[in-house]
């Protein structure tokens, strides 16, 4: 009896919280050459940071940024993008990428887990009070950076997309979808 109830508590946690991610907006990124993937953002969980994606959006920030970070070996971590300075220019191993929009925002305590998939706002290791345009998603679990970062979606389709990405691919739009 206890195990069946125990079962039932788990799915009632996993419907709600997919009820609360279907209520929330979505951000679909076009990729070059590789297809779609939809960023789902959790309104409730992290609105300021959300809002400020939204926006960046809206107004075609991302559109023609390049992901400057794939960490695939030596196994799977994450992929970044969000700095305007790869627009126009190749992607070097050099280069430090800590560009942005120039609006940053306070980090939020979302609360949400950085688990597979989960979309946090980077910052700079030594201001990671701050954030702005630049996002990392999560190839395999990182519960380490729980705490640290604003987690404020989740891709919810198009992950092949996302496991292909390499360093230098391109967006080549971002629109937002609001509503469930």
């Amino acid at each position: 009896m206890k195990t069946l109830r125990f079962l039932v508590v788990i799915c009632l946690v996993f419907v709600v919280q997919a009820i609360a991610w279907a209520q929330d907006a979505r951000v679909v990124f076009k990729i070059e050459g590789k297809g779609d993937f939809t960023i789902t953002l959790n309104t409730k969980a992290a609105p300021k940071t959300c809002a400020h994606i939204m926006d960046l959006a809206d107004r075609g920030f991302y559109n023609g940024l390049r992901f400057h970070r794939a960490e695939k070996k030596p196994k799977p971590f994450l992929v970044q993008v969000g700095d305007p300075d790869t627009r126009d220019a190749g992607i070097t191993n050099d280069k430090q990428y800590r560009g942005g929009s120039g609006s940053g925002i306070a980090k939020e305590e979302s609360g949400l887990p950085n688990e597979q998939w989960a979309v946090g706002l980077a910052s700079i290791p030594e201001e990671k009070i701050l954030g702005d345009s630049q996002f990392y998603i999560l190839l395999t679990p990182a519960k380490f950076l729980d705490g640290k970062y604003t987690v404020f979606g989740k891709v919810t389709s198009g992950m092949n997309v996302i496991e292909s990405i390499e360093k230098g691919d391109r967006i080549v739009s971002a629109r937002v979808i609001r509503g469930s």
